[in-house]
């Protein structure tokens, strides 16, 4: 059965072929994958030296509530790279000041965090232009470039922040910081890939003064803004105050834990970003495709590729919530350069969803995406911002095996703060294995519902439908808990890691 024909039994609720999952011996994505064997590329980049100084410690804002950091920032000119291609840097100081650039990889590392790969510079900065506002509000920088990467063959894919820092000359001056990030990709076979979710970290994205798609003035739910990511992230708005996360996008607070303990425990991981699942090559080379934290926007082309991924065996692992909620089409850079800017297209859902009270209030959109439920395996909910305790449902679940959880069993403050709700009733094979009440704002009840169905070749589709899974994984050093809505995760739960064990293991076997 090809996708489209699995897709129309899906809509229709007729999923016969799908009673009994079929094992695919013979598939290519199968051979693929098992050809490549176990690999030991983490654990050889993780045995080595980590760096004991790679966090922001000297930040300031331009103002009170401020977003940005004027004194030096700086923005990369892709949002991935591959070993062997190059990347630019471009920062702005402001005053003219010295500065270096210093590179790390974010990973385990013994417990530190981060390992140094190279350090740049000493360069003499320059004030670069803030960009008037666009068409739709678009503020897109043109800056000159500080420096050009070619990145070696070794350096191992991952998340790779640049620090910036002011060189000291006048005390009085200041030693100001900040970051840039960037990831590195790689196309090998690998257990498991995860998808950074920088569309969504572009979105919120404020710089320089209240800018994103959500301060525009008709409103902030329209399709009236656009965003580039040719510009600094500022410090992130929402439910987390951590300014010494500035320029590392939602990096720190949202997924990192999820890459600091699967590193930690020596998982075969590679990662990619948003825009490079605009086709399934990727991840056809993957057994589990894992999104995590706030996975909000996606182009359509993901969402095709991702049910590709699905459907020629690949696991689906949604340790996320708010997923798959907007259609955000990407374009050109003013340069020429693909995939730099993107907007809020139009809602995922199908009818009598969340999607349409969206459109009706919101709307007209240019576009309207798939139900998203039928590729998560429960849908985006109204209200969608609150939270609560993460509660089993159905222990005798192989994903609960050696947990001790039983029926009722709460992880406290785990959902959050924004989940997944509504799962469609006719997916063959869907259970539920979570579910519970949010509150928004300690009042307005709504519900959430953790799921997991099986996939046309032996694979499966989990949902843990919220966006605080990866915080009850770990606490790497500069990762802060963030909160929500009367609400807050608790932080490493041995619960939580027997889980994601469970699944993962399931997913790579």
């Amino acid at each position: 059965m090809d996708r489209r024909d699995w897709i129309k039994q899906v809509t229709a609720g007729s999923f016969t072929a799908l009673a009994t999952p079929l094992i695919a011996t013979n598939d290519a994505h199968a051979e693929t994958v098992k050809a490549s064997g176990p690999s030991e590329v983490i654990r050889t980049e993780n045995a080595k030296e980590g760096a004991k100084d790679w966090q922001l410690t000297r930040v300031r804002l331009d103002k009170n509530l401020g977003f940005r950091t004027p004194w030096i920032e700086g923005y990369c000119s892709k949002q991935s790279v591959s070993a062997g291609e190059s990347i630019e840097i471009k920062v702005s100081t402001d005053p003219p000041q010295p500065f270096q650039i210093e590179i790390f990889r974010t990973g385990y590392y013994g417990g530190r965090g981060a390992r140094l790969m190279k350090t740049l510079g000493p360069f003499q900065g320059i004030k670069q232009p803030t960009p008037t506002p666009g068409p739709k509000n678009l503020r897109e920088c043109r800056w000159e470039s500080t420096t050009t990467i070619q990145i070696p063959e070794d350096w191992v894919s991952g998340v790779y922040l640049g620090r910036l820092s002011l060189i000291e000359e006048d005390p009085a001056a200041g030693y100001w910081q900040s970051y840039v990030v960037f990831i590195v990709r790689d196309n090998r076979p690998a257990d498991i890939l995860v998808q950074c979710s920088d569309n969504t970290w572009q979105a919120y994205n404020q710089w320089p003064s209240n800018d994103s798609v959500y301060t525009h003035p008709k409103g902030n739910q329209g399709p009236w803004a656009d965003v580039s990511f040719d510009r600094p992230y500022a410090k992130y708005p929402q439910i987390y105050e951590n300014p010494q996360s500035i320029g590392s996008g939602e990096w720190l607070c949202f997924e990192f834990p999820m890459s600091y303990w699967l590193e930690q425990q020596g998982y075969d991981v590679t990662y990619c970003s948003n825009s490079d699942l605009l086709t399934p090559d990727r991840g056809l080379k993957c057994k589990a495709f894992l999104s995590v934290g706030h996975d909000e926007y996606w182009d359509l082309r993901q969402y095709e590729s991702v049910i590709k991924l699905r459907d020629s065996g690949v696991n689906l692992l949604f340790f996320s919530g708010n997923s798959v909620c907007w259609v955000s089409p990407f374009r050109d850079s003013i340069d020429g350069r693909a995939n730099r800017i993107l907007f809020r297209g139009g809602p995922y859902g199908g009818q009598h969803t969340y999607a349409e009270l969206r459109e009706k209030l919101n709307g007209p959109f240019p576009h309207r995406g798939p139900d998203e439920g039928y590729l998560i395996g429960a849908r985006n909910v109204e209200p969608v911002n609150g939270g609560g305790d993460w509660i089993c449902t159905n222990p005798e679940h192989w994903m609960f095996a050696g947990t001790g959880m039983k029926q009722g069993d709460r992880i406290p403050g785990l959902v959050g703060w924004e989940y997944h709700g509504d799962p469609p009733s006719d997916i063959p094979g869907l259970e539920i294995v979570g579910q519970g009440t949010a509150l928004v704002g300690g009042t307005q009840p709504q519900q959430w519902t953790a799921t997991i169905y099986p996939g046309p070749k032996n694979n499966f589709v989990f949902n843990a439908s919220t966006i605080f899974w990866c915080q009850d994984l770990s606490s790497p050093p500069g990762h802060m808990l963030p909160w929500s809505h009367w609400s807050r995760p608790h932080g490493p739960d041995e619960r939580v890691q027997q889980i994601t064990h469970n699944l993962l293991k399931r997913a790579i076997k």
